[in-house]
């Protein structure tokens, strides 16, 4: 990494504040449909919440960020909010401060929100931050959990948009039909999840290759930019990664699902003694087989603004 000039210390606090709420095409958020009642309880058929959580997260990231508008975070943001960004501290009041700066340097910046699911108390927003048009931005997870109808965590990983890749997708398009970027039905997430999860341990935790033919599909598309499209691409960098890595260990922290798309939040540590990387890898499941992958990977820093970790 280039050394650290006043620039690119404020690209880098900028970073974090897009990391910290994403957007998405829902509508504006009025009131929690449970406000008042002290107890909120979610599920795969409780729609109206998930919505609600959705919608949240876009008021807060577009009054915060594209208006430096703070009201919206004594609205919606827990005081004791929590903070897993290492270039954050915890609470709202600095949430606040650091978007009416971020709003004042880059009144331009651009939350160009990819895709959203929401499961239980969680959302997951996917985007391509981009702080000064004309630029390829960042690729940014977003992880938010909510508590009585207002924000009070979250996770990111934020990685740099490259100018090329290795299986000529984007990192953030739809290639697999339909390509919409909106999931599927919600009375698919159960069997989704449980299958994403069976093949992420098998693949990734025991590094199982014969995972790939099982749950993989035959017109499979890669969005990692250094590895090639298809099954066979997967099964080629999967391979050099774990032969590179004989000692690589996964633990997953999280798993997210809604509909046909399942995010899997990730510790990843390719040898003993290592910080690692924190890594989310978004699947989408067509007709029982992973058919595409979308993923941000970031170092697990040193030293952090707060004393959570990135997990």
């Amino acid at each position: 990494m280039p050394p650290t000039t006043p620039l690119r210390k404020t690209l880098v606090a900028v970073t974090a504040a897009s990391a910290l709420l994403g957007a998405a095409a829902v509508p504006a958020a009025a009131s929690a449909p449970t406000a008042g009642t002290g107890h909120v309880t979610f599920g795969y058929g409780d729609s109206a919440r998930l919505g609600y959580q959705k919608s949240v997260t876009v008021r807060v990231l577009k009054g915060v960020f594209e208006r430096g508008d703070t009201e919206v975070v004594d609205r919606y943001v827990r005081p004791d909010y929590i903070q897993h960004n290492p270039l954050a501290p915890d609470g709202a009041e600095t949430l606040k401060n650091l978007g009416v700066a971020v709003h004042q340097q880059f009144p331009d910046a651009e939350y160009d929100v990819k895709r959203v699911i929401s499961e239980g108390d969680l959302v997951l927003v996917h985007s391509n931050v981009v702080m000064t048009p004309g630029t390829r931005g960042t690729a940014v997870f977003d992880i938010f959990r909510f508590q009585g109808g207002k924000i009070a965590e979250h996770w990111d990983v934020g990685q740099e948009v490259p100018a090329t890749t290795a299986n000529g997708n984007d990192m953030f398009s739809t290639e697999s039909w339909p390509r919409t970027e909106q999931p599927g039905p919600r009375w698919l997430t159960a069997y989704n999840k449980k299958l994403v999860t069976k093949a992420f341990d098998q693949l990734l935790v025991q590094k199982d290759m014969s995972a790939i033919d099982r749950y993989w599909g035959p017109e499979y598309h890669q969005h990692n930019p250094n590895i090639a499209d298809g099954v066979e691409g997967v099964k080629s960098g999967l391979g050099g990664y774990f032969a590179a890595f004989p000692q690589l260990k996964v633990t997953p922290k999280r798993v997210i699902a809604e509909g046909d798309l399942v995010a899997v939040h990730s510790h990843y540590v390719n040898a003993p003694g290592e910080r690692g990387q924190a890594i989310v890898d978004l699947f989408r499941v067509r007709g029982g087989k992973i058919v595409e992958h979308w993923d941000v990977i970031q170092d697990v820093p040193a030293t952090s603004a707060n004393d959570n970790g990135m997990f």
